[in-house]
């Protein structure tokens, strides 16, 4: 009983690794084939094409997001801030958490949810109609054709989708904070020009290029290693939409630690103070 109970954890172990590797192959040719494109002129209109899809049509999902977030916390912070006799400061408190955390990750999860989905299913029934194989059959590369141009859209779009979620934030923290909370708006945005710096701005920017590139990789990857059939499909969107938002979080705790530790290298003063 021990011995097939310790075969059996081998054996998943084994199959986990050998996943994992799999994975990391196919993120690592996603990521060159993307680079690559970049200096072939064919592959330009796939890249467009996506970036529309991606980029462009999820501007509205993105905003509302964005200026939900502003609003929620400019209604659940006011008080404890009002009680202190420290209102005018609520635009701080709003600007430096949307455009740091909840801006970047709020507006990534609303992409995996999206376009991960999206990608993985148009993918996944591309391997079980076989299409992908045929595009392999005429001396093509699927990486380089159907995988390069996603990841690139989204390494691309990202960060500026990223941008419209932050400004929408603000401008809805702004407008709640202002016209129904009575906060006067010159001390506002003051105390928020001071409070908030271009590396906070920064910071959430440059997660965007690590987002997008883990939400377009992992959902193509689960696109093109799906199962037969419809629930094949079903499944790896799942599982797609899943990873991607747990490779999120981790990628932000990661990235955070980084970035603070980087600030505080550069910048030791500003800490003390």
């Amino acid at each position: 009983m021990g011995e097939s109970a310790l075969a059996a954890f081998g054996s998943k172990a084994l199959e986990d690794f050998n996943n994992a590797g799999r994975c990391s192959r196919f993120i690592w040719r996603g990521l060159t084939g993307s680079f690559k494109n970049l200096f072939s002129a064919r592959y330009y209109q796939l890249t467009w094409n996506q970036m529309n899809i991606i980029g462009v049509r999820s501007v509205p999902v993105i905003m509302v997001t964005g200026a939900f977030v502003g609003m929620t916390l400019a209604i659940q912070a006011y008080d404890q801030l009002a009680f202190m006799g420290l209102e005018e400061r609520l635009g701080v408190l709003i600007n430096i958490s949307v455009v740091k955390e909840l801006g970047p990750v709020l507006a990534a999860v609303m992409l995996a949810g999206r376009i991960g989905g999206a990608l993985t299913a148009e993918l996944g029934t591309m391997k079980v109609t076989e299409q992908i194989e045929a595009i392999r059959s005429m001396g093509t590369n699927p990486i380089r054709y159907l995988v390069a141009p996603r990841v690139m859209a989204c390494l691309l779009l990202t960060p500026f989708l990223i941008i419209y979620a932050d400004l929408l934030g603000i401008m809805g923290g702004f407008f709640v904070s202002v016209l129904q909370l009575g906060v006067n708006s010159g001390a506002y945005w003051s105390y928020s020009a001071s409070g908030v710096e271009f590396w906070d701005l920064s910071i959430g920017v440059i997660k965007g290029f690590f987002f997008g590139g883990a939400i377009a990789s992992i959902s193509c990857y689960k696109g093109f290693h799906c199962r037969e059939g419809a629930e094949g499909v079903g499944q790896a969107c799942t599982e797609a939409f899943v990873a991607s938002f747990i490779s999120i979080l981790a990628l932000n705790f990661a990235m955070g630690l980084i970035f603070k530790a980087i600030y505080n290298t550069f910048w030791p003063l500003r800490v003390l103070l």
